[in-house]
């Protein structure tokens, strides 16, 4: 496991679409123990910018919560030397001589329909995606600044950082794209370079993301000023770890990636397998499947499916009626529900924005001529049994185009404490799905962190055995009694 004897101590910065936390690793031989130190919400704000009110990210915020982690990190540790730092993808901040210009949009503001028509006008979606390998996004990142030039916005800056790569340039000073997350925006070409002809094609500046930074690469030391504000006693180093979240969580899957695939479940589903170079054939595009760059340069292959965020939404949705909405109570009434309704498509356009969760759901039905649900068990039923089938059918495709043979799901985060979707999963599949880590995403960011300082030794597989080791999954065995609603209706209309 360890290259030395030495015991030490490495933070996570680990921010979600709806929650951000720090967590510390305690690394000594034999030894792999993970805490929460902070914990913080991250609810986007709305401005109005002299035309429509437009939603953002509270990115000053989230850094501020994320250093009080990082003190509090520092007053638990003895030996804390290094910090890592993953958080959702395509978004950035534009900056100007290394200030940033504004608080960054948000991926869900619905600006970005004009870019996704100035790009597609000027290159075909199928070629496209020979070029980058991504799913359509509406929100991808080659879309956000297509709008951003029709808004003139591009011509105040000289340069645009990921929000990881963000923070870790508020932290050292030092700027750069990480890798795994540079492959989200659709300017990184399925050669690993930056696509210099198609931005110039699509007339955005081709200098404004910084160079690519590779997994595992030392970021250098905190800013003198910054070890000081979180009284630290030394300065630790930041380490470019795969700092999309789901590239940190696929890296800590304890899975055999020639037979597994996996659902890393949070606000998103991504659901996919791991291969060792891209697929970008044409049933691939068709099929919406995306080729993302993984922890030592595996690639994930995969489908982003709505997730969580369909539950989440809609219980806030109840509490701000002035319903009672504890989730486990919910779920445990959604469990014994009936379901006299069908699933329904869980990747409609309509759910992505936020607000009437609830109503969205039953106007799908209804222009279907369907039964909806209609209480709040069976509308949480109705969610929960929809992303059951929309895994199952993503995983079923992933192994179809990949040519593997899966005999096993495993599914991470949030996600995996749901039993009641883990469950409905393998039911739907066949297959066991084994659930956990919760924590997959602070486990593989810790984990690169370590083996950059030589705490630990070895290859992705050697990492993935340690997280097999310390935490073990929940085994879930399909039930052949049980019977679940038509799918038809789901994916209706997709290529």
């Amino acid at each position: 496991m360890r290259r030395s004897d030495r015991s030490a101590q490495v933070a996570a910065i680990d921010l979600g679409a709806t929650s951000g936390r720090v967590m510390l690793a305690d690394i000594s031989p034999g030894r792999l123990e993970l805490e929460q130190v902070a914990r913080f919400g991250n609810d986007p704000v709305h401005l109005f910018d002299g035309r429509r009110t437009a939603l953002h990210w509270d990115v000053p915020g989230l850094f501020r919560e994320a250093c009080a982690g990082l003190a509090e990190a520092g007053r638990r540790s003895d030996d804390l030397v290094g910090i890592g730092i993953d958080s959702w993808a395509v978004d950035y901040a534009l900056l100007r001589d290394g200030r940033m210009l504004g608080l960054p949009h948000h991926y869900r503001d619905d600006r970005t329909a004009a870019g996704v028509k100035a790009v597609h006008a000027e290159l075909d979606p199928a070629d496209l995606y020979v070029r980058n390998g991504l799913q359509f996004l509406p929100f991808t990142t080659v879309y956000q600044l297509a709008a951003e030039k029709r808004d003139g916005l591009l011509d105040h800056a000289d340069s645009a950082l990921l929000i990881p790569d963000l923070l870790a340039y508020w932290l050292t000073g030092r700027r750069g794209t990480e890798r795994t997350n540079a492959s989200t925006t659709g300017l990184l070409g399925i050669n690993g370079q930056w696509d210099t002809a198609m931005m110039e094609r699509l007339n955005l500046p081709v200098g404004l993301f910084p160079e690519i930074v590779e997994t595992g690469s030392d970021l250098g030391s905190l800013l003198p000023e910054v070890t000081d504000r979180l009284g630290l006693a030394d300065a630790p180093h930041v380490t470019a770890v795969a700092s999309h979240d789901t590239a940190s969580a696929v890296a800590a899957i304890p899975m055999d990636p020639s037979s597994a695939a996996y659902i890393s479940c949070g606000t998103w589903g991504l659901v996919g397998v791991e291969l060792e170079s891209p697929n970008v054939s044409r049933a691939g595009w068709k099929a919406n499947f995306t080729n993302e760059v993984g922890a030592d340069g595996r690639i994930r292959y995969l489908h982003n499916v709505m997730g969580l965020w369909l539950l989440s939404e809609t219980v806030r949705h109840y509490q701000r009626d002035g319903y009672r909405a504890d989730l486990s109570e919910l779920l445990a009434q959604a469990a014994d529900v009936t379901p006299a309704f069908d699933v329904f498509d869980t990747d409609d356009a309509r759910f992505l924005p936020p607000g009437d969760m609830p109503g969205r759901i039953r106007d799908w039905y209804a222009e279907r001529g369907m039964r909806p649900p209609m209480t709040f068990p069976e509308m949480v039923r109705a969610i929960i049994e929809s992303l059951a089938a929309a895994f199952a059918e993503t995983v079923q495709r992933a192994a179809t185009l990949s040519g593997k043979t899966v005999q096993t799901v495993h599914l991470v985060g949030g996600g995996s404490q749901n039993r009641l979707l883990c469950q409905l999963t393998a039911d739907r599949l066949g297959l066991p799905v084994l659930a956990g880590p919760v924590e997959a995403t602070a486990l593989g960011n810790v984990l690169i962190t370590a083996r950059a300082h030589d705490l630990i030794d070895g290859d992705l597989e050697a990492m993935r055995h340690i997280v097999a080791d310390r935490f073990p999954p929940q085994h879930y065995v399909p039930r052949r009694t049980h019977v679940p609603p038509r799918r038809d209706a789901v994916g209706a209309g997709k290529a």
